[in-house]
């Protein structure tokens, strides 16, 4: 009985694994809803926000700072997503920890191009403190409670078919 409960719960995890990763969506969901902090976070005209400002809508908080090759490569994948999807009911958030400021996530923006993506920005400790940050980039998947439900470290392509059907059938199932 043992050895057979192995035999399939290897089976269903090579499954899983077996998929290519660009057939895979970008988040592996929690079983239950996590609750988190929020520190302040400005937009460039100065006006301070936090999470419960989103509430109501899904939210994919992508911390980042321009000295990270990672963070720089899928920034224009961000912007395009936010591009496709965002609006009342889901919205892309890319909060800049740069220790240069607002002054050097716009001068990145502008750079490459980015004209979608609103940009926000913290102090980066606050920010790796709040939200348990250890390497950049990070992103957490917020639900429409304000609530964490996935957490991705690392790079993905975010305007990948895979990645936008599942923030899709999570936007239209909740």
């Amino acid at each position: 009985m043992m050895q057979r409960r192995l035999f399939l719960t290897m089976g269903a995890a090579l499954a899983v694994a077996g998929r290519p990763a660009a057939a895979r969506g970008p988040f592996d969901l929690y079983d239950a809803p996590a609750p988190l902090l929020s520190p302040g976070f400005q937009d460039k005209g100065g006006k301070t926000y936090s999470l419960t400002d989103f509430v109501g809508s899904f939210v994919l908080l992508n911390i980042w700072a321009t000295w990270c090759p990672p963070c720089r490569e899928e920034m224009p994948a961000l912007d395009r997503l936010q591009a496709q999807l965002g609006g009342k009911d889901f919205a892309v958030v890319a909060l800049c920890i740069d220790a240069g400021g607002m002054a050097a996530g716009q001068r990145f923006y502008a750079e490459i191009g980015i004209t979608d993506l609103r940009l926000y920005w913290a102090e980066e400790l606050r920010v790796k403190l709040a939200f348990g940050v250890v390497g950049l980039p990070s992103t957490l998947l917020i639900d429409r409670k304000g609530q964490e439900i996935a957490r991705r470290f690392g790079p993905a392509i975010w305007d990948s078919p895979a990645s936008v059907a599942q923030l899709s059938q999570l936007i239209a199932g909740a």
